[in-house]
């Protein structure tokens, strides 16, 4: 088979499997969104009689199946049902699973970068049911990382049964993820770019994955389509931007998202180290996050009292997914109060931020993008608010600081700039809104450090043990025996009718381990070992026969200045030799002699060049 046969038949078979694993990652987003209702209905609803709305752009198809109900708040409730699904929650995890525990874009970065890219097979559907069970019930959290570690689960699974090589299974596995999240978000194009992203937290891309991801995506949409709809996820007024002036007020906007990202990050993980600490069973530990989350929840609803029965509801969008809270902060149906509206969006931000971290950094399970969607535009819109009455004549448009403090919050928090500002369109379609989307997404990646989210982000490629044989590969083949020969050093070599009874004063005064042997000429004939003439030495009877020329092996071939340092490698590979004679191209001599060593030491130098900040 030609190269290009074998090349083609390597994407043909991809872009089938990846279209499987759409398949499977739609539905299993329908089964999660449809779990997640069911949940939230039996034990939200009927249970403490809270009643959190959804986004106005996803179909309300459940509502058919499960009729809703009209109960009053409970408040102490919001203690008890949260708790309980929390240790429900607990037990199924950490029982069957504990690695489905946190939010699952996390496990299938590590995956990705670690494991060859195995998930266990059970673990995503434990994943779907514990996060429905973790956010139906109340919890802080989101969706995507409970869909992305499905999707995942299922390309690993596939590939495995396939017995594919663990690159496909990689490609696999980041072709779920793309197709989990860009179904359940209504994000196609984010979803795939996402995949290839979220990897690494310098701006670079799993490339390959890439048209795997596109496939995945499209087919796992189209099947969550299907049952809910092919809209945008949140429905927002007509949005545009026509005043450059604005980008002051957002660059201060991206600065303010980037420190509340650093404290998100801070606070989740500082509460996750904290739980790990705890010297209590790991089952009972996301019941404790359960309940202080409701604590906060009660707080943030008694706090508000004095603003009326509807900023006290939305007070409780700390809980569960918070997006019906968001889109009303998308077509601004907030108070009309300025100091309620702040204090509401100050809690419902910075209380998103508590319950987050103790839902998921205590062993809860679900995602953490959801949640920065909230924080983000929460913040957003009191960062916009204020800018609306200092300068009325350029901030005209509270919803837009909204939509462009989920793209920054997000982008600051995971280091994922381009899949980010595309999200954020395909869910608002707020296409129009790209280019101040790229301004904020911009400045809040470039201030926001180093830290993320995603703990099993690394750097770059050359970071990722995924990556260590092509990385050496691709380096080698870019240096030459030129660039590794650096040292000059003199090689002795033996004339090819030298006897082996007068080699012993020549290889005694010489460190050399191989000895190229010429012809009278002086050419290149070729080349023995110490370990060649070892068995040799106590026979003097052959010692008085054999020359040099008997000893040498012609097979290794010479190496010349330019061979590159891959196939230099690949020559050492395949002979017992730690030395390779250079010879010059023209004349046929040999000029010096490279060691394994010397390749071993180019590569490492190199390396560190390629990390080290310029």
């Amino acid at each position: 088979m030609l190269p290009c046969d074998s090349r083609m038949w390597e994407v043909s078979k991809l872009i089938v499997l990846a279209g499987a694993v759409g398949v499977v990652a739609g539905l299993g987003a329908i089964a999660f969104h449809g779990l997640c209702h069911i949940v939230s209905h039996y034990a939200l609803a009927h249970g403490a009689g809270y009643h959190p709305d959804g986004p106005a752009g996803e179909m309300k198809i459940l509502d058919k199946l499960v009729p809703p109900v009209h109960t009053h708040l409970i408040p102490l409730m919001l203690l008890v049902i949260p708790t309980i699904g929390g240790l429900i929650s607990g037990v199924l995890i950490y029982t069957l699973a504990p690695e489905a525990e946190g939010h699952g874009t996390d496990a299938a970065i590590d995956a990705y970068h670690n494991k060859r890219g195995i998930i266990r097979a059970r673990v995503p559907i434990l994943k779907l049911i514990a996060s429905a069970i973790t956010l139906g019930t109340g919890g802080s959290g989101g969706r995507e990382g409970p869909i992305a570690q499905i999707g995942a689960g299922f390309g690993s699974f596939l590939a495995t049964k396939l017995k594919l090589p663990d690159r496909e299974r990689r490609i696999l596995l980041a072709a779920g993820v793309g197709a989990g999240i860009g179904a359940i978000f209504h994000a196609p194009l984010a979803g795939a770019i996402f995949a290839i992203e979220v990897l690494y937290r310098d701006p670079d891309f799993e490339a390959d994955a890439l048209i795997p991801s596109f496939i995945s995506t499209t087919v796992a949409y189209s099947v969550f389509g299907l049952v809910f709809g092919f809209h945008p996820l949140f429905v927002v007024g007509p949005v545009s931007f026509n005043n450059p002036m604005l980008l002051l007020p957002l660059a201060v906007l991206a600065g303010v998202m980037v420190f509340a990202s650093l404290g998100y990050v801070k606070c989740f993980y500082g509460l996750h180290d904290l739980f790990q600490k705890l010297k209590i069973p790991n089952h009972l530990k996301p019941a404790i996050g359960a309940f202080a989350t409701g604590v906060i929840a009660l707080a943030a609803y008694y706090v508000l009292k004095g603003f009326g029965s509807d900023v006290q509801d939305d007070g409780l969008s700390v809980l569960s997914f918070g997006y019906g809270f968001l889109q009303k902060l998308l077509v601004m149906d907030i108070p009309s109060g300025m100091t309620g509206a702040i204090i509401l969006l100050l809690i419902v931000g910075l209380g998103k931020i508590l319950t987050t971290s103790l839902t998921i950094g205590s062993g809860g399970s679900g995602g953490v993008f959801g949640p920065s969607m909230v924080i983000g535009g929460a913040l957003g819109g009191l960062v916009g608010i204020l800018f609306h009455h200092w300068m009325p004549h350029v901030v005209t448009r509270v919803d837009v600081f909204v939509i462009l403090g989920m793209a920054s919050f997000f982008a600051a928090a995971a280091n994922t700039p381009v899949s980010t500002l595309i999200m954020v369109s395909e869910m608002t379609a707020s296409y129009m809104l790209l280019l101040p989307s790229m301004w904020v997404c911009a400045l809040a990646y470039i201030l926001s450090g180093r830290w993320s989210i995603y703990r099993e982000q690394v750097n770059s490629r050359i970071d990722s043990p995924a990556h260590k044989g092509d990385l050496i590969v691709d380096i080698l083949e870019e240096l030459s025996v030129r660039d590794a020969w650096k040292a000059k050093r003199a090689v002795k070599t033996i004339p090819a009718h030298t006897l082996l009874s007068n080699m012993e004063s020549i290889i005694t005064d010489s460190t050399q381990n191989c000895f190229p042997v010429v012809n009278e000429d002086g050419t290149y004939y070729g080349i023995f070992s110490l370990n060649d003439i070892r068995k040799y030495l106590y026979n003097s009877e052959f010692a008085v026969l054999a020359n040099a020329q008997d000893l040498a092996s012609t097979s290794p071939n010479p190496l010349f200045l330019d061979t590159n340092l891959s196939s230099a490698m690949g020559q050492f590979a395949h002979s017992k030799l730690d030395e390779l004679p250079i010879i010059d191209p023209k004349t046929n001599h040999v000029i010096g002699a490279l060691r394994r060593r010397d390749i071993i030491a180019e590569y490492s130098a190199r390396l560190i060049k390629m990390k080290t900040p310029s």
